[in-house]
């Protein structure tokens, strides 16, 4: 497996550092609003990692973080006369819920910074103590760039210079050299007006933002990080800055390989409110968009390449699920009685097109070639010989399917969403039987009214020489 370290600048073998386990962390949400699409490409790029390390047979610990502390959340809090608890809270809830409704598996630990700022005091006291970190007159404390000589190794050029400096360290003083960054922020009155605020040893305040992220890892990973993920953006200065305190505290290297993913655009276009192309998950179910087709378009691109989101692109999507769906069922359905047509090889061929493809650092669309060659290959050799597939060549392109399924997570995640309970079942079958009877008595004005009420519900029938099957081709 090679992954592509933005560190080395390079593909890179992968292995982890300890056999037994595969340490990964991912820059979570800050929870200030709702997640929108871009944040939740990056997130299906975590679960594509996530779901492919554990096919092939590792134990993964990976720890996702919410940020519920900094400028954007405590402002947020304070403008609606709430709590940072309450404030932040429903957005935590609604990123959990549209994650799972976009299928991506549960992560080991889904840290909150508010939960670990004895352990950032903890943090900031060791860098103090070995010239890493100073307190400022006002209270509070940052970490000395110039005291690690490695700073900029990341980010490369972009890390010099002044005008690089952190959207949230920006209006900071105090500092004894421009790149130096909170650690710790002495309180502000807006801070205490929503309960931001802790004891330390420096005064009342509360952990900066780049601290978060290198003491939740490393108390719940350890010092060395096998992966860390997040989106092109964090690269500089965030990320620059967990590498320079996190080695400055601990003497270890931080992160083995870093990988970060790149933004996506929205009809060619960067996501804004004021163009009318910003969407969250929840807002694209309530069009009656499937979480299924936003699956897929979100992982159809390498995870290192722009991907532009369309509507459009949306319905294509749709349409690959559908076909997908259509595929399963049509080889679930097979009789399987023949004397074989060797689909078995050819699903194991596939199968390891698959892999290899998620090997060479998660390629998404290889993988999904891979995918498309094993329902080509299927339905021409059914095509030509339809009564002679067997058992062994069914429940081995099924099998095929379904392992590669357990990465993408597009069909079951489309199965889950058009589920249909027994009240509404009976209700089905009773109208597809009032249907044929209708058709039989050649009443095809009631027959067609049927089906129309069908589709509208979701329901699609198909007319076959055994009979009319119906089956969920949507949500209701």
């Amino acid at each position: 497996m090679k992954l592509y370290d933005s560190l080395q600048r390079e593909l890179r073998d992968f292995h982890p550092r300890d056999p037994a386990r595969v340490a990964v962390y991912g820059c979570g949400p800050t929870v200030y609003d709702y997640a929108h699409i871009g944040n939740f490409r990056t997130f299906i790029v975590y679960d594509l990692l996530h779901r492919h390390l554990k096919r092939r047979g590792h134990e993964v610990a990976f720890v996702v973080n919410f940020t519920d502390v900094d400028d954007k959340t405590i402002d947020g809090a304070a403008e609606a006369g709430l709590s940072l608890h309450e404030h932040t809270a429903p957005y935590v809830e609604a990123f959990l819920n549209d994650a799972e409704t976009l299928g991506v598996a549960p992560f080991s630990a889904h840290p909150r910074a508010t939960a670990f700022v004895p352990e950032m005091v903890a943090f900031i006291e060791r860098l103090v103590a070995n010239g890493h970190a100073y307190v400022a007159p006002e209270g509070s404390v940052y970490y000395s760039v110039p005291s690690f000589a490695d700073y900029g190794r990341l980010a490369g050029p972009r890390a010099a210079g002044v005008e690089s400096r952190s959207r949230i360290d920006a209006k900071d003083s105090g500092k004894r050299d421009p790149r130096d960054f909170a650690l710790w922020k002495a309180a502000r009155p807006a801070d205490r007006r929503v309960g931001a605020v802790w004891d330390s040893p420096w005064g009342e305040g509360r952990p900066g933002w780049h601290l978060e992220c290198s003491v939740m890892g490393t108390a719940l990973l350890g010092d060395t990080i096998d992966v860390h993920l997040g989106g092109e953006d964090l690269l500089f200065p965030h990320h620059e800055n967990e590498i320079a305190q996190s080695e400055g505290a601990t003497g270890r290297p931080f992160v083995r390989f870093w990988l970060h993913v790149k933004h996506l655009k929205v009809e060619d276009r960067k996501m804004s409110k004021s163009l009318g192309n910003f969407h969250t998950v929840r807002e694209l179910l309530d069009e009656g968009r499937e979480p299924a087709a936003v699956r897929w378009v979100l992982l159809s691109a390498h995870y290192r390449n722009e991907l532009n989101f369309t509507l459009s692109g949306l319905d294509e999507a749709a349409a690959a699920v559908q076909r997908l769906l259509d595929f399963r069922r049509r080889v679930a359905d097979l009789p399987a009685a023949g004397p074989g047509l060797g689909l078995a090889v050819r699903a194991r061929e596939r199968l390891a097109d698959f892999g290899r493809a998620m090997d060479e650092d998660l390629n998404t669309p290889k993988a999904v070639a891979a995918l498309w060659n094993l329902v080509r290959e299927t339905n021409t050799a059914l095509d030509r010989a339809p009564g002679e597939a067997s058992s062994t060549d069914r429940e081995s392109v099924l099998e095929a399917l379904a392992e590669i399924d357990q990465v993408l997570g597009v069909l079951e995640l489309a199965s889950a969403s058009r589920e249909v309970g027994h009240d509404a079942e009976e209700r089905i079958r009773r109208m597809v039987e009032d249907r044929n009877r209708a058709r039989a008595a050649r009443d095809f004005a009631t027959a067609d009214r049927l089906r129309d009420e069908l589709a509208a519900a979701g329901v699609r029938l198909d007319d076959t020489p055994t009979g009319t099957r119906w089956s969920r081709v949507r949500a209701p």
